[in-house]
């Protein structure tokens, strides 16, 4: 039998991070599979399309045109067939008013994007062996801040 690919959402209008994103995911070797979209309207019509299987992990940035990180949160977290999603935010902003506005909107973890080939590995290793069901149970302010 096949191991499960973990699907994987990156939601960036960065043309170059979304390549460093996926290069660095290419090269784990982990049985994984990636969509991008370039904008938050882009997302939120590939996650209604119910042809459309859901990602297990969806990494978003916050600054996207068109409807950013927040705005899609938001409407993540009030539909009935999203809500349960894992969402990591995947941001260049450090500002503790970002990451207390996603934890309070309900991200399961904020990452601060990595400048490097190296972090951003070892961040996306992390992120993708955690068990997010039972993860989000105990989420508090402290774990949610991820670490590289």
């Amino acid at each position: 039998m096949k191991p499960i690919k973990t699907r994987i959402l990156l939601a960036d209008d960065d043309e170059d991070d979304r390549l460093f994103f996926a290069d660095a995911l290419e090269s784990l070797k982990a049985e994984t599979e990636i969509t991008t979209v370039h904008d938050g309207e882009k997302l939120m019509e590939f996650l209604e399309d119910e042809n459309n299987e859901l990602p297990h992990i969806l990494f978003l940035d916050l600054n996207m045109p068109c409807k950013n990180g927040f705005e899609c949160l938001d409407a993540i977290r009030l539909s009935e067939r999203l809500k349960h999603m894992t969402v990591a935010i995947y941001s260049t902003s450090a500002e503790e008013r970002d990451i207390e506005t996603a934890f309070v909107k309900g991200a399961n973890v904020y990452i601060r994007k990595p400048s490097d080939f190296d972090s951003l590995k070892k961040a996306l290793t992390d992120v993708l062996n955690v068990n997010w069901q039972f993860h989000t149970g105990g989420l508090n302010r402290d774990t949610f801040l991820f670490s590289i």
